[in-house]
């Protein structure tokens, strides 16, 4: 469980500002922030086709991306530690260079069949060899995110979207 400092001057600034600390008592701190993936989410994160990634470099320059690759493109390796492959794409590697230089991360799940949303906030380490690795053999690297948060959120204002399949 987190403790009372769980959100930082600038969170608490805004929470006063627009009076919302009575909605953050110690019960709903308890609940909603955590620092582990409960065993209830592993399957969800772990069939989840997608997820969106935010990363800063040292200078706090931020970048979000799209990272696909179906289900499976998680490996949740225990409640404080997750995988997932990096894909060779265009070859800019802004998340992966951002995270050379700052290891903290973001990410967002969200299932837009039930408008199911999880944060999972991070310390990221990439790997191009050893056991971490070998999570995802026939990629060219792994990112492993040791968990600092991870937040559920409501479903509120989440589009109900329907997969199509795709057509070859």
């Amino acid at each position: 469980m987190l403790d009372d400092n769980d959100f930082h001057v600038g969170e608490v600034a805004a929470q006063e500002r627009w009076q919302t600390t009575q909605i953050w008592d110690s019960a709903r701190r308890t609940r909603l922030l955590m620092d582990h993936i409960p065993e209830p989410f592993h399957e969800r994160i772990s069939n989840a086709p997608f997820f969106f990634i935010a990363t800063s470099d040292n200078t706090g320059t931020c970048d979000c991306s799209f990272k696909g690759g179906g289900p499976g493109i998680i490996n949740i390796i225990d409640s404080k530690r997750l995988a997932f492959p990096d894909f060779d794409g265009n070859g800019a590697f802004m998340s992966l260079g951002n995270i050379l230089k700052n290891h903290h991360l973001g990410m967002l799940f969200i299932d837009f069949s039930d408008g199911a949303r999880l944060r999972v906030n991070g310390r990221a380490s990439i790997h191009d060899d050893g056991p971490i690795k070998e999570l995802f053999p026939d990629q060219p690297r792994v990112v492993l995110v040791e968990i600092d948060q991870v937040v559920p959120n409501c479903p509120a204002y989440i589009p109900r979207l329907v997969a199509v399949e795709e057509q070859q």
